[in-house]
C-alpha cells in the first residue's frame, strides 16, 4: 500500500530579520512539521528582492521580480500556508503588507464574476493556514480592547477571502516583559503546533465540525421552520384532548426525513442548473456542496436511502402512537410520493412547471393535515383546509420568485420552471396575485367568523407586509424584469410574509 504523500507547508517568516525571536518560531515550527512528516520549504521575506508597493492599476498587471515569482509558485503549491510575523502597530511589519499586496492577486488568489463582477470565489479553497505573530501588547487587550485588528486582516479579510480554511491563531506576548523561560515556552509551543500536523491541520473539534459543514450545507436547513409551524398548528387544530406528544414527534420525524431526502434529491438531479447559476444566493441555487466538492453523489444517493428507510420507521411509530386509520396512511403515502416527486423520476415535477405549486401544497395542506390527522381531528373540517388555503397562497410568491434568478440557468438544461416558461415579468405578476388574494383572503376570515376566530387579528400585520411585498415587486418590475439576477431583498420580504399565517393561528390555538 502507498504511503499518504507528506503535507505540502509553506513557511513565511514575515520579519525583516532571521535573528529575531519570529526566527526562532519559525525554525521550531519547521522542526516539528518536519518531525511530523510534512514537506517545509522556507520563505525569509528578509532575503527576498521586490518592490513593495503596487504602482500598476492592479497588482496582476504589475510584472513579478524573479524573487516574486518564485514565491507565487511557492504559494501555488503548499497545502498549508504557515505565517510568523510580529505585530507592530497592531498589525503586520510592511514587508509582509507588500509581499501580499503583490501576490494576493485577482485571478490568482481569488477571482470576481457575474453580473457586473460583483460576486466573488476565493481561488484558494482546499488551503490552509497558521499564523505565529509576536507582540508587545499583552494579548487579551489586543483581543479585546484592540480588537486584533491584524489578526483580523490576515484570518477574514485576506486570507478567508481567498477561502483558505481553517486558520489557526498562536499569539506570543507580551515580549517586552517576558523573560528567558517565557521565550523557551513560545518556542516550545510553535514546535508543538508544527508536530501537530502528524494529526492533519484541523483540531479533533475541527475535524468534527469539517465532516459535519457540508451535511448541513446540504440539509439547507433555513427551509424546515416553515413546514413544522404548519404541521404544529395542524396538531394544535385536531389535540381536543390535548397533544400527543409521541404521535406529534413521530409524525414531525417523517416529515424532516422526507424534506431532508428531497434536499438531497434536488441536489443530484439539478446539479446542472447549479453548475451554470451565477446568481445564486442562500435561497436559490442550492448548497453547492457537490460542486465545491464537500460530498459526493454516492454519499447523497446513500444519505437519501438511509433517510426514507427512517422516514418509514417514524411513520410507523407515529401510526402505533396515535390514529392508524386508513386515511392517515394514505396520507403518508402521499406525502411521500409529492415530496419525493419534485424533482425523482418520473414526476419531476419541478422540471414541469408544477414545482411551485408541489411545494405551496406540501408546506401547508400536506404537513398541516397531516398533524390535524395524527392527534385524531377530521380530516373534513373546514378550519384546515381554509387556513391550508391561505397559507399555500401566501407561500407561492416566495417559491415563483425563487425561480428568478435561476432563470437563464434552468433555460440551459430544459427545468421548466413558471420564470422559465414564461418570463419574469409574468412570474413577478403571478407572485403579486398570489400577495393579494392570500392578503384578501386572510382579510375576509379576519372580519367574519371564517376560520373559527384563526384568523383574527391576522389583518392588522399581513396587510401592511403584503403592501411591502408590491411595493418591491413594483421596485424590481420597473428596474427590468428579464435582467433580474439577486433579489435577496424581495425573497426575504416573500419569505417572512408566509409566517404570519401560522404565528397567528399558533398564538390563537395555545
Amino acid at each position: 500500500m502507498n504511503s499518504p504523500r507528506p503535507l505540502r507547508v509553506l513557511l513565511i517568516l514575515g520579519h525583516p530579520r532571521g535573528d529575531s525571536l519570529c526566527g526562532a518560531l519559525a525554525t521550531a515550527y519547521r522542526d516539528g512539521a518536519t518531525r511530523a512528516g510534512a514537506e517545509v520549504v522556507t520563505l525569509a521575506l528578509g532575503d527576498l528582492a521586490f518592490a513593495h508597493d503596487v504602482v500598476a492599476d492592479s497588482p496582476e498587471n504589475q510584472p513579478l521580480e524573479p524573487d516574486l515569482q518564485r514565491a507565487r509558485d511557492l504559494l501555488d503549491w503548499a497545502e498549508h500556508l504557515v505565517f510568523v510575523y510580529p505585530t507592530w502597530w497592531g498589525t503586520m511589519p510592511a514587508l509582509l503588507k507588500g509581499f501580499l499586496d503583490r501576490l494576493v492577486a485577482p485571478g490568482f488568489a481569488f477571482r470576481f464574476y457575474g453580473p457586473g463582477a460583483a460576486e466573488w470565489e476565493g481561488l484558494w479553497k482546499g488551503k490552509s493556514a497558521q499564523l505565529i505573530t509576536t507582540m508587545d501588547t499583552p494579548p487579551p487587550i489586543y483581543k479585546w480592547l484592540f480588537r486584533a485588528p491584524g489578526t483580523n486582516a490576515m484570518r477574514r479579510a485576506t486570507l478567508g477571502f481567498c477561502g483558505v480554511a481553517p486558520v489557526h491563531v498562536l499569539t506570543c506576548g507580551s515580549v517586552r516583559t517576558s523573560d528567558i523561560d517565557q521565550l523557551e515556552r513560545w518556542i516550545e509551543r510553535a514546535r508543538r503546533a508544527g508536530f501537530a500536523l502528524r494529526s492533519g491541520v484541523h483540531s479533533p473539534i475541527g475535524r468534527v465540525a469539517r465532516r459535519a459543514t457540508p451535511w448541513l450545507k446540504a440539509l439547507r436547513l433555513q427551509f424546515y421552520p416553515m413546514s413544522w409551524a404548519a404541521y404544529s398548528v395542524g396538531a394544535l387544530l385536531g389535540a381536543a384532548a390535548g397533544l400527543d406528544w409521541s404521535a406529534y414527534l413521530w409524525g414531525y420525524l417523517l416529515i424532516f426525513c422526507l424534506e431532508a431526502a428531497t434536499v438531497f434529491c434536488n441536489e443530484r438531479a439539478d446539479i446542472d442548473t447549479d453548475r451554470a447559476n451565477q446568481n445564486y444566493g442562500p435561497f436559490t441555487g442550492g448548497s453547492r456542496v457537490l460542486l465545491d466538492g464537500g460530498l459526493s453523489p454516492a454519499r447523497l444517493r446513500r444519505a437519501v436511502g438511509y433517510l426514507l428507510v427512517a422516514a418509514f420507521m417514524a411513520a410507523g411509530l407515529a401510526l402505533a402512537s396515535g390514529p392508524a386509520g386508513t386515511g392517515v396512511v394514505l396520507w403518508m403515502l402521499l406525502a411521500t410520493v409529492i415530496t419525493l416527486g419534485y424533482t425523482v423520476y418520473p414526476l419531476k415535477l419541478s422540471y414541469r412547471s408544477l414545482g411551485e405549486l408541489d411545494v405551496a401544497f406540501t408546506h401547508s395542506a400536506l404537513v398541516l393535515l397531516l398533524g390535524v390527522l395524527l392527534q385524531g381531528g377530521a380530516f373534513g373540517a373546514p378550519e384546515p383546509w381554509l387556513l391550508s388555503l391561505a397559507l399555500g397562497l401566501a407561500i407561492l410568491p416566495s417559491i415563483i420568485l425563487a425561480g428568478v434568478p435561476d432563470r437563464a440557468a434552468d433555460a440551459r438544461v430544459g427545468k421548466h420552471t413558471l420564470a422559465e416558461r414564461w418570463g419574469n415579468a409574468v412570474a413577478l405578476r403571478l407572485a403579486g396575485a398570489a400577495v393579494i388574494t392570500s392578503a384578501l383572503l386572510a382579510l375576509l376570515c379576519d372580519q367574519t367568523s371564517l376560520g373559527g376566530g384563526l384568523f383574527h387579528g391576522m389583518s392588522l400585520v399581513v396587510i401592511p407586509h403584503a403592501a411591502l411585498c408590491l411595493a418591491l415587486l413594483w421596485h424590481a418590475r420597473s428596474r427590468g424584469p428579464e435582467t433580474l439576477a439577486r433579489i435577496d431583498g424581495l425573497l426575504i420580504a416573500a419569505l417572512t410574509y408566509m409566517l404570519w399565517f401560522v404565528i397567528i393561528p399558533g398564538y390563537h390555538l395555545l
